[in-house]
């Protein structure tokens, strides 16, 4: 017996090693994904504190030989305050339109009753798999014919409303059970008012989900904001810095300069993403269930 269960203890302590070894190389597999996911932005992010001629000689080396700010000195000389407030209007009309809209559409699609809703839906669903890229031409030929392009409301008019939010509130509003809605119904309130005071605020994880992704895709988006428009006075960082990039506002490759506008821009959606991370995976919360 005693022989037994040594052996068995033998056995035992090497599954146990044999754990410990796979999960030390998984951690460190992790880890170096990690690192290699990690290091452009800590490398852009040091290059924006370097000189124009440290950069050059250390592209690669995230840490400046000499740390200034002289970049984000001469950032503030460009028109980056523009593109910053451009960015903030875009982004504050653009969140708001796609909360309220996605979430009627969604409210709509998950309730109401009427010809054609499973049409639409599968319309909205179709939408969501058809590339960003094809839909530009079509949306500069909408601009001009409305004669809003290059203006503000031609910024922000084709992003008021977004296939994918209206696919996220539709679900969650089909995971509320409906008695809630018929104990408000029985108690007189109308359709608007049941999903504005009832069903709404029981969709608070969506809602700060679809905040922040709208928020962030509007904030981040080049390629609309492109096509709406044509004056520099329009610009937002996405465009600006596009300036920047491809040398239109200076010579050399400007590499300090660059990256401390790409770093500037990347702060907001950042610090928001940081904060409200913990809902974007909470979306069927508040749902009653049977």
């Amino acid at each position: 017996m005693s022989r037994r269960g040594s052996t068995s203890r033998k056995h035992g302590a090497s599954r146990k090693r044999g754990r410990l070894a796979g999960r030390a190389l998984l951690y460190l597999a992790l880890l170096v994904c990690a690192f290699v996911y990690i290091y452009p932005f800590l490398l852009g992010v040091g290059t924006a504190f370097k000189t124009d001629p440290d950069a050059t000689a250390h592209p690669l080396n995230p840490v400046p030989a000499h740390w200034v700010l002289t970049a984000f000195s001469e950032l503030g000389q460009e028109d980056f305050v523009r593109w910053l407030a451009n960015s903030v209007i875009v982004a504050v009309f653009v969140t708001t339109g796609r909360v309220l809209f996605d979430s009627m559409a969604g409210y709509a699609l998950a309730r109401l009753r009427f010809r054609g809703r499973g049409a639409v839906f599968a319309g909205v669903v179709a939408v969501m798999a058809v590339p960003p890229v094809v839909l530009l031409l079509p949306k500069f030929l909408v601009l001009k014919q409305l004669n809003i392009y290059d203006s503000y409301p031609g910024l922000i008019l084709t992003l008021l409303t977004d296939a994918a939010g209206v696919f996220i509130m539709r679900q969650f509003f089909l995971s509320v059970h409906p008695s809630i809605e018929e104990a408000a119904r029985i108690d007189g309130a109308g359709i608007f008012r049941t999903y504005w005071s009832v069903v709404l605020p029981m969709a608070r994880p969506a809602l700060i989900t679809l905040t922040i992704l709208s928020f962030q895709g509007s904030w981040n988006n080049f390629s609309d904001v492109l096509v709406a428009h044509q004056s520099p006075s329009l610009d937002t960082l996405t465009t600006g810095i596009g300036r920047l990039v491809s040398g239109q506002l200076g010579a050399g490759t400007q590499y300090p300069l660059q990256l401390a506008a790409a770093v500037a821009m990347t702060v907001p959606v950042a610090v928001l993403f940081f904060i409200f991370q913990k809902y974007i995976l909470r979306t069927g919360e508040g749902a009653v269930k049977e």
